[in-house]
């Protein structure tokens, strides 16, 4: 189905280099002229969780419902998901609503509960969704527009203020993870910890879970604590937007490149729907913000395989 489809889409010759670039870099870390129905995004504070219709049979047509890690502040991460909704929305001729949930686990219980059709989710909570539902499949992650690859990767940063300068200068300082749900955020950061033999509820004077991207960087800003684990890119733009003076916050660490955040099929979906799907994903305009606030190069296929790294970490760290 795959190697049809790449030969069926725009692009699809870049695209399907990027996915074999994916599978070989991610080892080193161990439509119709009608109106277009309405679409929307919702935070899940604001509305309870939907219930999963585009597989009832004969309801072609039924919202597509997709939930969305938290990562970003709620107003800014609907503000940038929008022209995606739109573009979605318009090419399947259906409507797509989005749904940013409250935390990490709550996008996964969604998707194996089967209360959502789709979720946009971090690699490591993929891999907790498949461990309770082994039918439930990535389709796509997005392609980062600076590296042309479908990865990224994690970082330490520390306030210049607080003298640190290696991982090791990091025992007894306050630290900040994204959640125990993150992959850049907590995994792979914890991952090089243990390597390190640094275990943070002993060493750190004191360990905080900011519950977001924006909110781990928000605690560093703030003085809350000396030194965060995050999505470099993440990071970088933010630096970049002016909220990050390089003369007084620095990376002292970064991993090797992980696989991007796909966005992941309930196993009531059709094949022909995720057929569909795909075929939209790979062929959505560059330029389009993914959920991490990025700027894509559109999207790729992506398959379990993809994962297998970030499922050794799980393993070899002992987490659930």
């Amino acid at each position: 189905m795959q190697q049809h489809l790449a030969h069926t889409v725009k692009r699809s010759r870049r695209r399907s280099a990027a996915s074999l670039m994916l599978a070989l870099t991610v080892m080193a870390i161990g439509a119709g002229c009608t109106q277009p129905p309405q679409n929307s995004i919702a935070t899940q504070q604001d509305t309870a969780a939907p219930t999963s219709t585009s597989n009832k049979p004969g309801d072609e047509l039924a919202t597509l419902n997709m939930a969305i890690i938290p990562w970003q502040v709620s107003a800014e991460q609907e503000k940038q998901l929008q022209p995606l909704a739109d573009y979605l929305t318009k090419t399947l001729n259906r409507p797509v609503k989005f749904q940013i949930s409250k935390d990490y686990d709550t996008s996964v219980n969604l998707l194996v509960e089967g209360k959502v059709d789709l979720a946009y989710l971090g690699a490591f909570t993929y891999i907790k969704a498949r461990l309770r539902d082994p039918k439930v499949q990535p389709i796509v992650a997005p392609i980062d527009k600076t590296t042309g690859r479908p990865w990224y990767t994690s970082a330490i940063i520390v306030n210049n203020a607080s003298g640190i300068k290696t991982l090791k200068d990091l025992k007894g300082k306050r630290f900040a993870f994204v959640s125990k749900s993150s992959t850049s955020g907590y995994l792979v950061p914890m991952a090089q910890f243990k390597d390190l033999k640094i275990v943070p509820e002993r060493d750190f004077s004191q360990v905080k879970y900011a519950g977001s991207h924006d909110k781990v960087k928000t605690a560093l800003i703030a003085g809350e604590v000396d030194a965060i684990a995050d999505d470099k890119r993440s990071y970088l733009a933010q630096q970049k937007a002016g909220k990050f003076a390089p003369s007084k916050y620095k990376i002292i660490w970064e991993s090797k490149p992980i696989p991007n955040s796909p966005i992941v099929a309930s196993s009531k979906l059709s094949p022909q729907l995720i057929a569909d799907l795909k075929k939209a994903f790979v062929n959505a305009p560059d330029g389009l913000l993914d959920a991490t606030g990025s700027e894509s190069a559109g999207y790729t296929l992506a398959q379990d395989e993809d994962y297998t790294p970030i499922r050794k970490l799980q393993e070899r760290l002992g987490l659930k």
